[in-house]
């Protein structure tokens, strides 16, 4: 169980300037940052080998202003994504947040290329939802390449690329280490922690400061039930670790938690295999049909508020439908490739044999697409809002796979400042605790639809970035 613990004077094994709990994107971005400034940093990690969310993700980061953008012709800048971060958000993110990590991403991105080796380029065959330019920077993994031709898009290549720059650096990552409690004094300066080990043994290291990377609470049920009721019975689909551990520390600490409610879901996670179907088959001009063979909103408003909107379809499951262009677009996608070798995406030569197949009145599923291609041709919005675009449409062979909505990641947590600083539930800073990825409050608001895409790897990674610098500073100061 987590818990904090006052005290002082703790006998320590050990004691090291700064302590980085989470080995995940946010904290071996935090870790750099910090041993590049001149500080010493030791991570834990609970997991044999560093994962976290970013690894189950396809660890593209959202940046603008880029040299990857600029060889590619692509006209994008910082607050121009500052505006998409706040409009998506509703208004209600932190501007001061929203303001660093739509800055300091280009920085980001571009320091980790060219200081620690990451081979970024932007994803530039489609968009995301609610991004003004394609923004995306991905890494093309060198194996997927070798034996497909296709990049592989996928975080766990971020993670074993980032864990490798952290060992050139000689950064101290002990795994097999859960942390399970916090040492601090009545001043709520954190001096410690606790970790215990698989075979039982347990160790006490001190700190002259901590940062908290260790994820949200998507894989709490109790709390995900109690903050986020309407994802209560969902598919998880995010890291098993994110136990909730830096909000009940900071409960426990009387630090200020907000947006509890926020969270990244998507709506696109073929069933029964539970593999990731991306959003590009929507975004190409795909389709979303329920159970009746009826569409039921614009599903291009965002993937993580379509979570919801799916389970709320009868049987709690739907179907994309799209064709083979867009199949060609969703491949350069692991995940994708992975479900179709799985059999969960089917091919047809005609939407009634789709129809047949899956179960569903033809007439409500050929009206539907008849519908959405009459509109493609005049550049056409559909009842619910959706703008189709002449370029999508979609020739015969037909796709369709059976998709439900997951949780994947919350969004709420410790109420931070713009370098990361954790605050009190009056508003003030911490003396030497910090918060990054999903143990932070993100910049996303209070609810789902609030979610940019990217989002989650802008704490986790740019977030991290400036907590590890503004900590360093603080122990160099």
């Amino acid at each position: 169980m987590s818990t904090v613990a006052l005290g002082k004077g703790e006998d320590f094994v050990a004691k090291v300037p700064l302590l980085i709990v989470g080995a995940g994107a946010a904290g071996l971005c935090a870790a750099l940052a910090a041993k590049e400034a001149g500080t010493d940093v030791v991570v834990v990690e609970r997991d044999a080998r560093p994962a976290g969310s970013t690894a189950l993700s396809a660890g593209l980061i959202p940046a603008a202003g880029t040299k990857f953008q600029r060889v590619k012709g692509i006209s994008d800048n910082p607050q121009t994504f500052a505006v998409d971060i706040a409009r998506k958000a509703r208004g209600e993110a932190d501007p001061a947040l929203v303001n660093a990590v739509a800055v300091g991403a280009a920085p980001l991105v571009e320091w980790l290329a060219e200081r620690h080796g990451l081979p970024f380029e932007v994803v530039d065959n489609f968009n995301y939802p609610g991004h003004s330019a394609m923004r995306m920077h991905g890494l093309p993994s060198r194996t997927a390449m070798r034996m497909h031709g296709l990049p592989s898009r996928t975080g766990r290549e971020l993670i074993d690329r980032l864990r490798n720059a952290a060992e050139q650096n000689d950064i101290v990552i002990l795994t097999h280490s859960a942390v399970d409690r916090l040492s601090v004094d009545r001043d709520g300066r954190i001096f410690g922690i606790e970790i215990g080990r698989p075979d039982g043994t347990r160790e006490r290291i001190g700190c002259d400061a901590l940062i908290l990377a260790c994820s949200g609470f998507g894989g709490n049920p109790d709390l995900v039930r109690r903050y986020i009721p309407e994802m209560g019975s969902a598919l998880y689909f995010g890291h098993p670790g994110n136990c909730g551990h830096a909000v009940i520390w900071g409960s426990a600490l009387g630090a200020q938690l907000v947006h509890l409610g926020a969270y990244q879901g998507h709506g696109s996670v073929a069933t029964p295999h539970n593999i990731l179907i991306t959003w590009a088959v929507i975004m190409e001009g795909g389709i979303q049909v329920n159970r009746d063979g009826r569409r039921f909103g614009d599903e291009t408003r965002g993937y993580s508020e379509q979570a919801a909107e799916v389970l709320r379809q009868p049987g709690g499951f739907v179907w994309d439908i799209f064709d083979a262009r867009i199949a060609r677009v969703a491949r350069q996608f692991e995940d994708f490739r992975d479900a179709e070798r799985a059999g969960a995406v089917q091919g047809f030569d005609t939407i009634q044999d789709i129809a047949q197949s899956i179960g569903v009145p033809a007439a409500n599923i050929v009206d539907e697409w008849n519908e959405v291609q009459k509109l493609k041709s005049i550049d056409g919005r559909d009842r619910y809002g959706r703008i189709f675009r002449a370029g999508h449409s979609c020739r015969p062979p037909y796709y369709a796979v059976k998709v439900t909505g997951a949780l994947f990641h919350t969004q709420g947590g410790l109420a931070v400042d713009a370098s990361g600083r954790v605050k009190r539930e009056d508003g003030a800073a911490f003396p030497n605790l910090f918060a990054a990825g999903g143990a932070a409050a993100g910049v996303s608001g209070s609810i789902a639809a609030g979610y940019l895409s990217g989002n989650g790897r802008l704490t986790a990674t740019v977030l991290a970035n400036l907590a590890g610098r503004a900590a360093a500073e603080q122990l160099l100061g």
